[in-house]
């Protein structure tokens, strides 16, 4: 295995999770989640005789999504320190970084937005906005996965994953 490579699989720090199991992937859980739960209820509001309730709800998902967008960034700037420079995994980390800090601040941006409407139906330009958005983190998971699934970053080597199949 190459230098680059095993130096990619190994923590830079303990905070970034053991060896073989990164925080960082569990972590874009909760941004996910919650953001496309807020593009439901922001178009439910538009099909219940009260939306207050799905706007107010869609409101508080977008402030939990980028609270948890920015622990995730945290956690995954720590496995970004782990990638040697100049190499394609690299590159693709730095993309998929700046998609999400791009993410996030729309997601900001949106959150401020809509802060000051009132409880009628989310408008066009807001979940716009979130359609936009969401259709950039797909990208930006997409390159994540590459960098997991493809190039390997943060994931066990074959010996240890070897481990899983013995009878």
């Amino acid at each position: 295995m190459s230098a680059p490579l095993h130096q990619a699989k190994r923590p830079v720090t303990a905070l970034a999770g053991p060896y073989g199991h990164p925080l960082h992937p569990i972590l874009v859980t909760v941004p996910i989640g919650a953001w496309v739960t807020s593009l439901v209820f922001d178009l439910a509001s538009h099909v219940v005789p009260d939306p207050a309730f799905l706007v107010r709800g869609s409101l508080w998902l977008i402030a939990v999504g980028v609270v948890g967008a920015l622990a995730a960034a945290l956690f995954g700037f720590l496995d970004f320190l782990a990638i040697a420079p100049g190499t394609p995994a690299f590159r693709t980390a730095l993309i998929h970084m700046a998609l999400n800090l791009l993410i996030t601040a729309a997601y900001g941006a949106a959150w401020a937005w809509r802060a000051t409407t009132g409880p009628e139906p989310v408008s066009a330009g807001p979940i716009a906005l979130s359609a936009v958005a969401l259709a950039a983190l797909g990208v930006s998971g997409f390159l994540g996965g590459k960098l997991a699934y493809r190039y390997g970053v943060r994931v066990a080597d074959e010996t240890t994953q070897a481990e899983g199949f013995r009878p």
